[in-house]
C-alpha cells in the first residue's frame, strides 16, 4: 500500500474528480496474464456517458502559410524525382490544388522545395507539415530541411521512417499533419550546428526550405504536398516543455512501486485501464483507482475494456465490435466516477479494422485524445493528430531485452535536455514496475523509475496529465 494522504495534490487538480466514469497481451508484447471476463469490479449499470469533449485546435493560427496555391514558388527537385506538378487540382485538402511528386524507385531522394524565401525567424515556433502519401507500402523515410544558401546550411528533422507495422503515423491515402520542433532536430549541415545539449546554434533568417521523399528501391511513391506552416511550439505555454507520465494495462506495480515515487516529486500520472483487468490479481482495484485519482490527482483513462479485444488488437475486430468495445469501456469508466475523455491504443495501433474502417477515427467518436506509442518525433502540446498522440514507450534498465535504454531519456543532450531546452510535449508511456531486474521491455526496475522521475525534477520540467496538457484547447 503507498498511504496517499488525502490532502496530496488536491489544489491544482480537483477537476479530475469527476461524478459520474483470460489473458492479455501488453503494447510492448508482454502477456497480461489472470484476467477474466467476469471480473467483478468490471461489471458496471451501463448509462450514457456526455460526448467527447472536442479540442478547438484552430484557435492557433500559424505565423506564417505556404498552402501551394497557385502562384506558389516552391519547385520540385531531386534526382530521385520521375514526374511532379506543383499546381495539382485533382486532389487538395485546402483551397483548390497542393503539389505532387512521384518518385522514381530507386531510393533517391525526391523533393519538393523552395530557395528564396524572405529571411524566416522560427525562434519559438514550430513547423506544421499537411501532406498525403498515396500509398506508403515503398516509403522509406520522410525529411524536412530548413536552411539557406540553397540548403548548404541546413537543420534536418526526420518526418517519418518505415516501421513495417501497423503503428505507422503515416496510412496510406490519407491527409496526415506532422508538427516538428527544436526538440526534436535531427541533424545540421554546413554551418549549422547542435549542441551536445540539443540546442541548435541558430532558429532564424533561413530562406531555403525542402519536404523530401525517400522511397524504398522496391517501387514509387507519390505524395502530395498541402501546407508548410510555423506557428507557436510549446514554449508559447510552457516555457521549459512538459511532460506527462503514463501507465498502460493496469498493473498493480504501478500503485505499489510508481506512485510512491512520483509522490515525493508531487508528480501526477495517467493510468489507461483495461476495464476487465481491474479487481484480478496483479491489476489495480477499483478502490486503488480511486484513491489515484481522488487523492493524488491522477488520472483514469481507458485503454480497452473486453480482454479478449485488448489481446487481439483493435484491428483483427470489425469497425461495429471496436465501436462496442469502445462505448462499454466510456460507460464502465463513467459508472465507476472516471474521466472518460482520453485514451490509448492496445499495442499502439489505430490502423483500419478487419472491415476497413480507420480505428482513430472510431476512437474521435468516443474520447477526446488517444494515444498511440509513435516517437519518431515528440509531441507537441497543440498536438497535431489528437488521436495520434506519440509517446515514448519501451523505457527500461533492463540488459539485452530490447526497447529504449534509461540514456537516451536521460543524458545530456537527450530527450529531457531537449525538452526543457527546447520545449515539447514529452509523454512517457511505461507498463509494469518490478522490484528487481526488468526482463521484457515493457518492464522498468522501482530504481530506474525513481532515476527517470528524479531526472525530471531535476531539470525544472512541469509534469501534467493528458487531460491538463489539453484543456486550455476544450
Amino acid at each position: 500500500m503507498i498511504g496517499l494522504g488525502g490532502d496530496a495534490m488536491m489544489s491544482r487538480r480537483a477537476a479530475l474528480r469527476l461524478a459520474g466514469t483470460s489473458t492479455l497481451m501488453a503494447a510492448g508484447g508482454g502477456v497480461l496474464a489472470g484476467c477474466t471476463s467476469d471480473s467483478p469490479e468490471a461489471q458496471f449499470e451501463l448509462g450514457t456517458p456526455p460526448p467527447p469533449k472536442a479540442l478547438k485546435l484552430d484557435r492557433v493560427k500559424a505565423a506564417w502559410s505556404q498552402s501551394f496555391q497557385p502562384g506558389h514558388r516552391w519547385h520540385a527537385d531531386g534526382v530521385g524525382t520521375a514526374s511532379a506538378n506543383l499546381n495539382d487540382t485533382s486532389l487538395f485538402a485546402r483551397g483548390t490544388q497542393s503539389a505532387r511528386g512521384t518518385t522514381d524507385g530507386s531510393g533517391r531522394q525526391s523533393a519538393i522545395r523552395v530557395r528564396n524565401l524572405p529571411r524566416l525567424d522560427l525562434t519559438g515556433k514550430m513547423i506544421r507539415l499537411i501532406f498525403r502519401v498515396d500509398d506508403t507500402t515503398h516509403v522509406n523515410k520522410i525529411a524536412f530541411y530548413v536552411g539557406t544558401k540553397n540548403l548548404a546550411n541546413s537543420f534536418v528533422w526526420q518526418v517519418h521512417a518505415k516501421t513495417g507495422d501497423g503503428a505507422s503515423y503515416v496510412q496510406s491515402g490519407e491527409w496526415v499533419t506532422v508538427h516538428l520542433q527544436w526538440a526534436d532536430v535531427r541533424a545540421a549541415e554546413g554551418s549549422y550546428s547542435i549542441s551536445p545539449a540539443g540546442v541548435p546554434s541558430t532558429t532564424s533568417k533561413f530562406t531555403a526550405m525542402s519536404f523530401a521523399v525517400y522511397d524504398d528501391a522496391g517501387g514509387p511513391v507519390t505524395y502530395r504536398l498541402q501546407a508548410v506552416e510555423a506557428l507557436a511550439d510549446t514554449r508559447s505555454i510552457y516555457p521549459h516543455g512538459a511532460v506527462s507520465i503514463t501507465f498502460d494495462d493496469s498493473y498493480q506495480s504501478v500503485y505499489e512501486l510508481a506512485a510512491p515515487a512520483m509522490k515525493a516529486h508531487g508528480f501526477a500520472g495517467t493510468m489507461y485501464n483495461i476495464a476487465e483487468a481491474i479487481g484480478t490479481k496483479r491489476y489495480l482495484t477499483l478502490p486503488q483507482m480511486r484513491t489515484l485519482q481522488d487523492s493524488a490527482g491522477w488520472e483514469m483513462a481507458g485503454h480497452a475494456y473486453a480482454t479478449a479485444a485488448h489481446n487481439s488488437g483493435y484491428n483483427k475486430l470489425t469497425a461495429a465490435e471496436v465501436d462496442e468495445d469502445f462505448g462499454r469501456l466510456r460507460g464502465w469508466l463513467a459508472a465507476n466516477g472516471f474521466s472518460s475523455e482520453h485514451f490509448a491504443y492496445p499495442h499502439g495501433s489505430f490502423q483500419a479494422t478487419s472491415d476497413g474502417k480507420p480505428v482513430d477515427q472510431i476512437a474521435s467518436s468516443h474520447f477526446t485524445s488517444a494515444r498511440s506509442i509513435i516517437s519518431e518525433t515528440v509531441e507537441s502540446l497543440i498536438p497535431a493528430m489528437p488521436h495520434r498522440l506519440k509517446a515514448l514507450t519501451g523505457l527500461n534498465d533492463g540488459t539485452r531485452i530490447g526497447g529504449t535504454a534509461l540514456a537516451d531519456l536521460t543524458a545530456p543532450g537527450a530527450k529531457l535536455d531537449r525538452c526543457a531546452r527546447n520545449g515539447d510535449w514529452l509523454i512517457l508511456a511505461f507498463h509494469d514496475i518490478t522490484a528487481g531486474k526488468p526482463t521484457s521491455s515493457t518492464q522498468i526496475s522501482q530504481a530506474g523509475f525513481a532515476t527517470v522521475m528524479d531526472a525530471i525534477a531535476a531539470k525544472g520540467i512541469p509534469v501534467v496529465t493528458v487531460s491538463e496538457a489539453l484543456k486550455r484547447f476544450q
